[in-house]
């Protein structure tokens, strides 16, 4: 090994410093072998002409310091092949043309070999090579003549690289080879683009789907103050306006038998009176949307019977319809919210029939079928125009239209039929799967999930 004094005296100045050495082996013609069974000494020694001799156990060596070998030769540096994915792309061969190689999309390894060429210590040439685009600094080797890189991205490259000889010589210039690696579709511009506009527009429909998620719970809101504004009218004309027309009936019969007949005129103020508090109850029971006690045994047939009773005390007319109520086969369970409204219903049509349609004969049929709820007003009066029917009954009266809103928010169908002199006919008909309730179901069916939310009787 040797060490120039310029190097020596740096390393004592900065001792962190790298000393550049001058190493001779064998391939300088160094032999070296195991001396110690030598009987010569001292095994190295320096003779009076400044030359250095030393043993190295296959003979006797010298070397002249004043008269060192050096090559001044710099080493030609070529390139030779380049190999993707264990595919040859490019060749350095003569005639070859030096032009830019264009790899294939997602290439995962790519070798480049190169070489240098020094013919007094081959094995003795450093390597220092870089790739543009990919290595920032340089790297150096020691014959090593092939370097390989994964998994490049898409772009332009520049592969530099440089020699030196065993004297240290080096080949600043090199050789240099430019190539490219082509682009997969979803690393191009494009796909980027692509995808940030279907980012965008995913954005933009999911604040369009917030949007109308508000809007519809505004408008479900609204819906439900209107409903409960409409539940409140039909109440207030199915119990209170009802109950005060009754209670004026009596009012007036009373003020009418007062002067004649004043036992009979108290009876039916007392009458009034009791009709009084009954409406104060059932207004209670409407405006906190609960069920009548008359229904709520589940039993419709003497719910009616119970409401016929109370209108035929009501009607004054000389002639009292006779109200007759069929039940046809097995009474089957009903949702006490949907049976509520089925009692309002078919009491609305008995109200009808009992004060309007001077009606003889009053029928209610109720029909309990395995596929449909079938209830059914029949009397024998005089009728309804058909002009009302087609409007809804009478300018400022709800009942025909209460009615058919209430059969209409059930999930029901609600028909009605008359004739001028030939009676009038109301039929509900519901589905069985929506009207019937299997006793211990705990489950509700979502027409009573909605009806239970819109009436406020779902827990609330």
């Amino acid at each position: 090994m040797r060490i120039a004094r310029t190097e020596l005296d740096a390393w004592i100045a900065d001792p962190q410093r790298r000393v550049e050495t001058t190493v001779w082996d064998a391939a300088d013609g160094v032999r070296l072998r195991s001396v110690a069974a030598s009987p010569y000494s001292p095994r190295v020694a320096r003779a009076t002409d400044g030359k250095l001799w030393y043993v190295t156990g296959e003979g006797v060596q010298v070397i002249d310091p004043h008269h060192l070998a050096f090559n001044k030769l710099r080493p030609s540096v070529q390139i030779e092949k380049v190999v993707a994915d264990d595919k040859s792309y490019w060749e350095n061969l003569p005639g070859a043309a030096v032009s830019n190689v264009i790899l294939p999309a997602r290439t995962h390894n790519l070798q480049i070999f190169y070489t240098a060429l020094s013919l007094v210590a081959p094995e003795k040439v450093h390597f220092k090579y870089r790739l543009e685009g990919q290595d920032e600094v340089w790297r150096e080797v020691v014959n090593d003549r092939d370097v390989q890189y994964s998994n490049l991205g898409p772009g332009s490259y520049r592969f530099r690289v440089i020699a030196c000889n065993n004297s240290g010589v080096w080949n600043q210039v090199g050789d240099s080879l430019e190539f490219s690696v082509d682009p997969a579709y979803f690393q191009t511009n494009w796909f980027r683009a692509l995808c940030m506009a279907a980012f965008v527009a995913l954005l933009w429909a999911l604040y369009q789907l917030r949007l109308r998620q508000m809007a519809r719970q505004f408008n479900m809101r609204l819906e439900e103050r209107v409903g409960e504004r409409t539940r409140i009218a039909r109440d207030l004309h199915d119990t209170l306006l009802q109950s005060f027309h009754g209670i004026l009936l009596f009012l007036q019969s009373g003020i009418h038998l007062l002067d004649e007949h004043p036992a009979e005129a108290k009876k039916t103020l007392e009458t009034a009176a009791e009709q009084a508090e009954r409406a104060i109850i059932e207004g209670r029971e409407a405006v906190q949307g609960l069920r009548a006690s008359t229904v709520e045994r589940n039993d419709l047939a003497m719910a009616i019977k119970t409401l016929g009773g109370e209108l035929a005390e009501v009607d004054s007319s000389s002639q009292r319809p006779e109200l007759n109520v069929q039940v046809e086969g097995i009474p089957r369970n009903l949702h006490p919210i949907l049976r509520d409204e089925v009692f309002r219903i078919t009491g609305e049509a008995m109200r009808n029939a009992f004060r309007h349609a001077d009606a003889k004969q009053i029928e209610v049929e109720i029909r309990y079928d395995e596929r449909q709820l079938r209830v059914r007003v029949r009397d024998d009066g005089k009728g309804i125009d058909p002009k009302l029917l087609c409007h809804d009954g009478q300018e400022g009266h709800f009942g025909l239209r209460g009615m058919r809103e209430r059969a209409k928010l059930i999930g029901g169908k609600l028909t009605v039929w008359s004739e001028l002199d030939s009676g009038t006919e109301v039929e509900l008909s519901l589905p069985a799967n929506h009207a019937y309730t299997a006793p211990g179901d705990g489950q509700r069916s979502w027409l009573l999930e909605k009806l239970a939310k819109f009436w406020g009787k779902d827990g609330r």
